[in-house]
């Protein structure tokens, strides 16, 4: 009876011992990296580089159109008028202005104009937004740790929005100077192209290196800097605002299964923190675009800068076109980034839940 109950104790014992294992097979329809932690960190570099590429090529005609308004190259090419004075007249004045860029684009230099430096875009925005979410995402919880604070705090994101842009703002300059240039390059005549100063990307990248040497690859670096504040700005409110659309989309008592319908609402939750973030901080923050776009723009056929620091770009724009030049191009600057920051994002956050990416789980794995 003895051996017997004894040989019934371990029958009865090995169900449980199956029970334990079973929820670990789970971990095999996840990327083994992902799930072991050894590609955790990497997560939000490819769910960046992916989330650039997406926004990059949806938004380009308008990043193109955005890029004009803000030059005072093209500005000088348009219908000459007075500038209102009052805000309603000045958001007149850049409608006016849109349509007559947009008609001399399209019947001198034909659809292709509206792609003109999608190149050096892609080139700069997938390995910048990688680097970017890399930098951000990481620095989250390396913060966290620091700071001794939950992920979700604002100085945590506002720290690692910081870290992020003044990262991508240094290694990334020189291609969105070459992005400038050629978006600046503008052909009088359609047929003409002996007009343009720049035949692609590496002719101009190494015009510029002859002609201005190394430092000419990094101007409007300050004004990028300046960007940080819209970068934090657009971060913090955006995790702040996520955090609150998060139970609306799910609801407290969600099931594990996501359903269809808590699917769109999360969605809409996400575009929504995002593009509500993102008019905020370029409302706030919109003139350093139009310095660093002026800095970055090439010099008059005799070798001359009009603008050569941040301060003295900002004064001779206000002196010469008021507060209105400062804010030249915003409504094409909104209609660009809200739906590239909802494109953006959305993406991202896209891409880490294909990656079965959970924070939780991938803290202390780099």
């Amino acid at each position: 009876m003895s051996s017997r109950s004894t040989l019934s104790n371990n029958v009865d014992l090995a169900p449980p011992q199956l029970a334990v294992s079973t929820p670990n097979t789970s971990l095999m329809s996840m990327p083994s990296g992902v799930a072991s932690g050894k590609l955790s960190h990497m997560a939000h570099f490819i769910a960046g580089a992916a989330a650039g590429l997406a926004s990059t090529t949806l938004t380009a005609p308008l990043d193109v159109l955005k890029t004009r308004f803000q030059s005072s190259m093209v500005q000088r090419n348009l219908p000459s008028k007075p500038i209102p004075a009052s805000f309603p007249g000045v958001r007149s004045y850049h409608v006016l202005q849109t349509t007559n860029i947009m008609r001399n684009i399209y019947h001198v230099e034909g659809w292709r104009g509206l792609f003109r430096g999608l190149g050096p875009s892609l080139s700069g925005v997938i390995p910048s937004m990688a680097l970017k979410f890399y930098v951000y995402g990481n620095c989250k919880r390396l913060g966290a740790g620091v700071l001794c604070c939950g992920e979700e705090a604002a100085l945590v994101h506002a720290q690692a929005a910081v870290a992020a842009s003044i990262t991508v703002s240094t290694v990334m300059n020189p291609i969105f100077v070459i992005k400038t240039r050629l978006q600046l390059d503008v052909r009088t005549h359609r047929t003409d192209d002996t007009t343009r100063r720049y035949a692609g990307s590496l002719n101009c990248f190494r015009k510029i290196l002859r002609q201005e040497g190394v430092l000419g690859l990094y101007q409007g670096l300050g004004a990028s800097y300046l960007g940080a504040v819209e970068t934090v700005l657009h971060l913090v409110l955006y995790e702040q605002l996520k955090q609150l659309f998060r139970p609306m989309a799910i609801g407290p008592d969600a099931p594990n299964d996501v359903t269809w319908g808590q699917a769109v609402r999360t969605w809409l939750g996400t575009s929504g923190a995002a593009g509500f973030a993102k008019l905020a901080a370029v409302v706030v923050t919109y003139p350093h675009e139009v310095l660093r776009t002026r800095l970055r723009q090439a010099p008059s056929a005799n070798g001359i800068r009009k603008y050569v620091g941040l301060v003295q770009c900002f004064r001779v724009v206000r002196a010469e076109e008021g507060l209105a030049g400062l804010y030249g191009g915003m409504t094409l600057h909104l209609l660009r980034s809200i739906p590239s920051a909802i494109i953006t994002l959305g993406v991202y956050e896209y891409v880490l839940s294909l990656l079965n990416y959970d924070d939780a789980r991938s803290r202390g794995s780099i």
